[in-house]
C-alpha cells in the first residue's frame, strides 16, 4: 500500500516569500508582509486538514520577520542620511 503525503503549497509560498525579503533590498517589506500571511495561513491549514510542511511555514514566519526587520533598517537608514547631511552641512 503507498501513501502519499501532500505538503502544503502555502508553507513553500511563505518560505519562499521570506528568502525573498531577506534578499531583494526595499521591496523585501512587501514580501515579508506576503510571507507572514501564507504562513499563518499554511499553519492553519496544516492543522485542519493534517498535511505536512509545518516546519517550512515556521521557518517561512521567520525569514519574513527577519526581512521586515532587515527592510526596515534600510529605510531607516536611508532616511537617515540625507537627515544627517542637512544637519552636518
Amino acid at each position: 500500500m503507498d501513501i502519499t503525503v501532500k505538503t502544503n503549497s502555502n508553507s513553500v509560498l511563505s518560505l519562499i516569500m521570506g528568502l525573498l525579503s531577506i534578499l531583494l533590498p526595499l521591496i523585501g517589506i512587501v514580501f515579508g508582509v506576503f510571507g507572514l500571511i501564507t504562513s499563518r495561513k499554511s499553519i492553519k491549514e496544516i492543522e485542519k486538514t493534517r498535511e505536512v510542511g509545518r516546519n517550512l511555514a515556521t521557518s517561512g514566519f521567520i525569514c519574513s520577520s527577519v526581512g521586515i526587520v532587515i527592510q526596515l533598517f534600510a529605510v531607516l537608514v536611508l532616511i537617515a542620511i540625507p537627515l544627517l547631511r542637512l544637519l552636518l552641512a
